[in-house]
């Protein structure tokens, strides 16, 4: 029930507002509470809470209206004022206007102005309130999407490999809404020849995806540092993730270990994009098993595959952000438009080449917001590490 602060010296108005408004005391539309001086009404708001309509007149002893209306703004901002004044008394009613008064009435007042000025005021404070609780639920999104962003930059390496051996670098631009995409790349053996790749893309927005996301990067690695091979992985993964999965999130990925001594490369994959190759006079993609993407059938087998690096290959690995980078008329950067980049840019390093194709992918989107995450991984072969 709304609730109205009065205010005025004339010991009548009293009487007089609850009468004129009886029905709508009655049935509860709103509650009328009195004060006959400015000290008065800044007691009454200081005591009685959710108050947010106020009628005061301005000529008034100990405090009058326009100091009260000083007082409201700097002390209770969301109260709204309506003024009551003479008829012609138009400095003070401008006065009134520029302390923050919403509306204003004239005396002798018109109870029918009065009511339709009084419903009015009551729908811009009701408007206010909507607003002040969409912006109480934006902030709270806003703060979500912020930890999510935060967890989902945590957990990603940054410590690149670039020796005589490898070059490894990787990238992960945030969209808008805070998906799941993460990279890892880690090695599983104490000699250092043995290294694991992992790209993959988290189903879902917010904390939610991201939550999902450590779990399923936690899993992946703690199984593979167990000496499982990567299909031996992703079926342990899968079960543990299918597990109470409520919110029947998944998770698509591809996990490939490569023995840097033979340029052999063991690899799974989930459900996501397969790689590219790019070879001294070619570009090659992967011809993979698809699995079913981790976390939706527990009784899910996941099968994995070989297939030969040789020196100064690259092997390219993204999530379907990159190639569903839009514009702001529908047009996607594409797989052709990807397979033409990565083949103009083949010489690169792996840095460069992941930077080029990201600078390639904003100046496509111009300036369009993404809604989903862009990630790449690339990795340079050059042969057998030597001393």
């Amino acid at each position: 029930m709304d609730k109205i602060l009065i205010v005025d010296d004339e010991p009548d108005v009293e009487v007089l507002m609850k009468q004129r408004f009886r029905r709508q005391i009655r049935e509860k539309q709103f509650s009328l509470y009195f004060a006959h001086n400015g000290i008065e009404a800044l007691n009454v708001l200081g005591t009685e809470k959710d108050i947010r309509l106020l009628i005061s007149d301005i000529n008034m002893p100990e405090m009058d209206g326009l100091t009260l209306l000083k007082n409201i703004g700097e002390k209770f901002p969301e109260v709204i004022p309506i003024i009551v004044s003479a008829y012609g008394d138009m400095n003070n009613i401008r006065q009134a206007m520029n302390l923050g008064a919403f509306d204003f009435v004239t005396k002798p007042i018109n109870f029918d102005d009065l009511t339709v000025t009084i419903q009015k005021t009551m729908k811009h404070i009701q408007n206010l309130i909507e607003s002040e609780k969409t912006k109480t639920k934006l902030d709270g999104i806003l703060h979500e999407l912020n930890v999510a962003s935060e967890i989902q930059q945590s957990i990603l390496p940054r410590d690149f490999i670039n020796d005589n051996s490898l070059q490894v670098f990787a990238k992960m631009t945030a969209a808008k809404s805070v998906g799941g995409d993460f990279y890892d790349f880690f090695w599983i053996d104490d000699e250092r020849k043995k290294l694991s790749i992992v790209i993959a893309d988290v189903s879902g927005k917010g904390v939610p995806a991201a939550l999902f996301m450590t779990v399923s990067r936690t899993l992946i690695r703690a199984n593979a540092l167990n000496d499982l091979s990567p299909g031996q992985t992703f079926t342990k993964v899968n079960i543990a993730l299918e597990k109470d999965n409520t919110n029947m999130m998944f998770v698509t990925a591809f996990y490939g270990i490569l023995d840097t001594e033979s340029g052999v490369l063991t690899y799974c994959n989930a459900g996501h994009n397969p790689p590219h190759i790019i070879r001294a006079d070619s570009i090659e993609t992967m011809k993979i098993q698809h699995g079913m993407a981790l976390g939706v059938i527990a009784e899910q087998t996941y099968k994995e595959d070989t297939i030969t690096i040789q020196p100064n290959d690259l092997l390219f690995l993204y999530t379907d952000g990159v190639t569903e980078a839009e514009t702001g008329d529908g047009r996607f950067f594409g797989d052709e438009t990807l397979v033409t980049s990565l083949n103009a840019n083949r010489g690169l390093a792996a840095s460069e080449l992941v930077n080029t194709i990201g600078s390639e992918i904003v100046n496509f989107a111009a300036g369009w917001p993404q809604s989903d995450d862009i990630t790449m991984l690339a990795l340079r072969y050059l042969g057998k590490k030597t001393n």
